[in-house]
Order: C-alpha cells, then sequence, then structure tokens
C-alpha cells in the first residue's frame, strides 16, 4: 500500500512537472517571438509600460509567501491558520487579476489596442503574453479553491498532503512564471 502510494506521487509529481515544462516551453516560444518581432520598423517605442503591472508583480508574489505559510501551517496541525492562509492566496488572486485588467485598461488610455487601426505589434504581444498567464492563473485559482475546500473538510494531515503539495508548486510556478514575464517585457521593452 506504501509502496503504491508513492508510486502514485512520483506519477502524478512527474506529469506535473510535464505540463510545467510544456507551458515554459510555449512562453518561451511567444517571448522569443517578441524578441524577433521586436526587429521590425513597425515596433512602438513610446509605449509606458503600465504602473498597475508592478503592484501585480508584489501581490503575486505575497500569495507565494501565503500558500508557503499554508502548507507549513498544515504540517504543524493548524489547520484554522492554514485555511486562514489559503484563502488570503485566493484573495490575493483575485486583486492580481484586478490589477492586470486595470493594467490593460492603462494601456487602452495609452492609445493601443489588442487589435484594429490602434493596435501596434509590440502591445499586442503583451496583451498576448498577459492574457496567456491570467489563463494559467484561472487554472491555478481552480486548483487553490478544490485545495481550501479539501482544507476544510480536514482531508490533509502531516503526512498525507500530495494534493496540497501539487497545488503549492504549480502555484509558486505561476507566480515564477510572471516574475520572468514580467521581468523581460521590462527589460525588452
Amino acid at each position: 500500500m506504501k509502496e503504491n502510494r508513492a508510486t502514485n506521487s512520483k506519477s502524478k509529481k512527474m506529469m506535473l512537472w510535464a505540463g510545467m515544462i510544456s507551458m515554459t516551453m510555449t512562453f518561451g516560444g511567444l517571448t522569443s517571438a517578441y524578441i524577433v518581432s521586436s526587429q521590425r520598423p513597425d515596433w512602438t517605442i513610446e509605449f509606458n509600460f503600465p504602473s498597475l503591472f508592478y503592484w501585480s508583480t508584489l501581490v503575486i508574489i505575497l500569495s507565494s509567501v501565503t500558500f508557503w505559510i499554508s502548507k507549513k501551517m498544515i504540517r504543524k496541525g493548524e489547520i484554522k491558520n492554514a485555511n486562514f492562509m489559503l484563502f488570503s492566496t485566493l484573495i490575493l488572486a483575485i486583486i492580481f487579476i484586478f490589477l492586470q485588467f486595470n493594467g490593460f485598461r492603462q494601456i487602452i488610455s495609452q492609445g493601443y489596442y489588442f487589435t484594429g487601426p490602434e493596435s501596434s505589434i509590440s502591445t499586442s504581444f503583451i496583451y498576448v503574453l498577459v492574457m496567456l498567464h491570467l489563463v494559467h492563473l484561472l487554472s491555478g485559482m481552480i486548483v487553490l479553491i478544490v485545495v481550501l475546500i479539501n482544507s476544510l473538510n480536514q482531508k490533509y494531515t502531516d503526512n498525507k498532503t500530495l494534493g496540497f503539495d501539487l497545488a503549492e508548486m504549480f502555484w509558486h510556478f505561476l507566480g515564477f512564471l510572471w516574475l520572468f514575464l514580467f521581468s523581460f517585457l521590462i527589460f525588452n521593452y
């Protein structure tokens, strides 16, 4: 039974790693296309990067911290504190999304749209990169909600945390992915 649980755990972790690697490759391809496209003559240079993207970066870092703290609380058997931290992570994720969409409003207020005559290739890339990350973040939020429900139902103990561990790993990956995208856009704009 214990051997079966270990094999199951390894299999699920490997599937998660495969998914995260494929997401990394997708974003690697998009950022490579961004670099190649930045040599085009119609690349916009006078664009101001949305200030709300800076704030959203801070929020996603905080959400990783609260998720990490919740895991520590689960390991200590402090379920109420763990649930509070998981709920805080969910609230921070919602704030992140709110800030991202308002960051898009800042882009639009500068006169740059995703498509149409007011769009530019450079800002269209930003829309694609950020929106694709948001889609992945929404899937992470679904996983986070499932973990929160499981935690509220006390399904995790100090030695039974596989689902929690996988969710935490994916959440931290999403945070690192945003940090990469944010840094990439700041330094390559």
